[in-house]
């Protein structure tokens, strides 16, 4: 089963300095037949303007990965962390038995981000955040593992679910496949260009929910950056 999930068709919020699109039930997005998919709780969309960006403020118990798709984002928090991101690399804050923390775009152009909120796979456990440089070149024509939670892959910031995140990049009239197993909850977004999956044409930011497909085709029709959560 695959649904298309227009960007159109998504939430849309303004907040000045904020432009937000939500993929899921979200703040005052509120919408009952996308309140998550599998153990994936949160997508949003994110255009953040220059020198503004997400005030401290308190999480628990939940998955923060943060896919930078141009500009950098500055994270501070209460463990004492601070660390600037840049557009294709990642951060993770497993928020555990709680944790505050800011997001600002220092820089001078508009910052955007995909943020991606999984539920864990048991609640508690001490909060902890990380970052980690992901060349493009490492991903071109195949899907890499860019935050996880199976020991098998090694390269990926560490995340506490039954889920992973991963990244690629196509050059146009690139092909990969991706097998899924039985059960699982997968969706995929294009950061950049315009893809088919199983068929179904997905324009960039479009969203794709998946599920009982033992085989992910993803076609590029023109340079195209993909990301794709695997969930429980």
């Amino acid at each position: 089963m695959i649904e298309l999930r227009p960007r159109a068709s998504l939430g849309h919020i303004r907040h000045g300095w904020l432009h937000s699109i939500h993929h899921f039930s979200f703040g005052d997005h509120f919408d009952p037949a996308r309140m998550g998919w599998g153990g994936l709780r949160v997508w949003n969309d994110d255009k953040i303007a220059p020198k503004s960006g997400f005030p401290p403020h308190p999480h628990e118990d939940m998955e923060i990965i943060t896919y930078v798709r141009e500009g950098a984002i500055t994270h501070q928090d209460s463990l004492g962390n601070i660390g600037r991101t840049e557009a294709g690399d990642v951060q993770v804050m497993s928020a555990g038995t709680g944790i505050r923390h800011s997001e600002h775009n220092l820089e001078t152009e508009p910052t955007r981000i995909f943020q991606i909120w999984i539920q864990p796979a048991e609640r508690g456990g001490p909060p902890r955040w990380g970052a980690k440089p992901f060349r493009k070149g490492s991903r071109a024509g195949r899907l890499v593992a860019l935050a996880s939670g199976y020991i098998e892959d090694a390269e990926a910031l560490p995340i506490r679910a039954d889920a992973r995140v991963l990244g690629a990049t196509l050059k146009a009239g690139g092909r990969l496949d991706y097998d899924a197993l039985p059960g699982r909850h997968l969706y995929l977004v294009p950061a950049k260009g315009t893809v088919e999956v199983n068929g179904a044409r997905v324009e960039t930011g479009d969203g794709v929910a998946i599920t009982d497909e033992a085989v992910l085709t993803i076609r590029a029709i023109n340079d195209a950056e993909v990301v794709l959560v695997d969930a429980a």
